[in-house]
C-alpha cells in the first residue's frame, strides 16, 4: 500500500491553554511519523504558544514552527502552503484535539472516494466545568444554535458537502485553485471550498472522525467569533458570485424581524400578537433545549442560560451580516483584525 505523504497546517494566536493538547494529539497517531511533516504557524502570539511548540520541536523534527507577522488565519495557511512537502494537505486547528486514526482516515477516505477535500465532524465541549461554557458548546452543536451545518450538529453517514471544518487535500487542489483568500479574516475554508466546487471539485463529510473541539469560553468571544462569521460572509458570497447556502440568511432576517416587527407591534394589534406569539416560541425552544442542557449537565442554570446564548448567536451574526452587506455596498475595507 502506497503511504502518502502529509503536511498537517496549523495556525495559531495564543493557543496555550490548547496547543499541547492538540499536539500530543497529533504525536499518537497510527500514521507513520516519517511520512509527517507538521506546520505550526503562529501569529506572534502574545502567550507561551511559541514556547510549548519548541519544547516539542527539540523532540520531533518533523514539526516546524512557522512565523506569521500578519497574525491573521489565512496568511498562515498561505505560508503553510509554501512551506508544506507533502502529496496531501491537511488543516488542523489549536483548539482542537483528534483521535488517533484522524490522519489515516481522512487520507483512507480522500483516495476512496476520489474526493479533493474530506472532513470529520466535531464534538463540540465546554471550555470549562462552568454553566456558560456548557450552554455555549451546546448552543455551538445544536440545529437551533447553528442550522444545518453538518459539521457541528453531527450525520449519521459519509455524505458531500459544501464544506467541512480544516479540510484534507489532495495537493494538486491548490495548483487548480490557487491559495487562501487573505481578504476573508474569517470564513476562508467557506470561500476556497465554495471556489473548489464551482472547478467541479467534491468536498466528503466523513462522520465516524470525530474532532474534539473546544467551544469559546466566555459569552463575549462567542459573540466576537458569530459577529465575524457574518460579517465576512457578504464578502465571500460576493467572491464566489452566489450564495452557498440558505442557512446563512436566518440569523439576518432573525434581526430584521426583530427590529421592524417590534416597531410595526406599536401601531397593529394584530402584528403584536404575532409577534409575541414569535418570541414566546423563540424562548419555548430556547428553554427546552437548556433543559436537554441541564440534564446532561445536572446543571439548572444551564436552561435559564439558553435563551441569552442562542439570542447572542443569532443577533451578533446578523448584525455582522448586515455590517458586511453595508461594507460591500459602501466600498468599505474588511481589513479587521481576528480575536480568539
Amino acid at each position: 500500500m502506497n503511504v502518502r505523504t502529509v503536511s498537517i497546517i496549523c495556525p495559531l494566536f495564543n493557543e496555550e491553554k490548547f496547543i499541547e493538547r492538540c499536539i500530543l494529539s497529533i504525536l499518537e497517531q497510527d500514521y507513520p511519523q516519517d511520512k509527517l511533516e507538521v506546520l505550526l504557524v503562529d501569529g506572534r502570539s502574545t502567550d507561551h504558544t511559541a514556547d510549548i511548540v519548541r519544547r516539542y520541536i527539540e523532540k520531533y523534527p518533523f514539526i516546524k514552527l512557522l512565523d506569521n507577522p500578519e497574525r491573521v488565519v489565512p496568511y498562515a495557511l498561505n505560508k503553510g502552503l509554501e512551506a508544506a512537502t507533502g502529496e496531501v494537505i491537511m488543516r488542523i486547528d489549536g483548539h482542537c484535539t483528534y483521535p488517533t486514526n484522524y490522519i489515516s482516515e481522512l487520507v483512507r477516505y480522500l483516495y476512496e472516494l476520489d474526493a479533493d477535500n474530506v472532513g470529520g465532524v466535531w464534538n463540540t465541549q465546554p471550555a470549562n466545568d462552568t454553566a456558560v461554557c456548557h450552554a455555549i458548546a451546546l448552543a455551538s452543536s445544536h440545529p437551533s444554535g447553528v442550522g444545518g451545518s453538518m459539521h457541528k450538529i453531527g450525520a449519521s453517514k459519509i455524505m458531500e458537502t459544501d464544506t467541512v471544518p480544516f479540510g484534507c487535500y489532495k495537493r494538486e487542489v491548490f495548483e487548480e485553485t490557487g491559495l487562501f483568500d487573505t481578504d476573508l479574516v474569517r470564513n476562508q475554508d467557506d470561500e476556497f471550498n465554495g471556489r473548489l466546487q464551482n472547478l467541479g471539485g467534491k468536498i466528503f463529510l466523513i462522520p465516524q472522525v470525530i474532532i474534539n473541539y473546544t467551544a469559546r469560553d466566555s459569552i463575549r468571544k462567542m459573540r466576537h467569533m458569530y459577529y465575524q462569521y457574518g460579517l465576512f460572509k457578504p464578502l465571500v458570497n460576493k467572491k464566489l458570485g452566489a450564495p452557498a447556502t440558505i442557512r446563512q440568511f436566518f440569523p439576518l432576517f432573525f434581526l430584521l424581524t426583530l427590529f421592524f416587527g417590534g416597531i410595526a407591534s406599536i401601531f397593529s394589534p394584530f402584528v403584536l400578537k404575532a409577534y409575541a406569539t414569535c418570541l414566546l416560541l423563540y424562548l419555548f425552544i430556547s428553554l427546552v433545549v437548556g433543559m436537554m442542557g441541564t440534564i446532561r449537565t445536572r446543571r439548572f442554570a444551564v436552561m435559564l442560560i439558553m435563551p441569552y446564548i442562542f439570542l447572542n448567536i443569532h443577533l451578533s451574526y446578523g448584525f455582522g451580516y448586515l455590517r458586511g452587506i453595508f461594507k460591500l455596498l459602501g466600498g468599505k475595507s474588511f481589513n479587521v483584525k481576528s480575536n480568539r
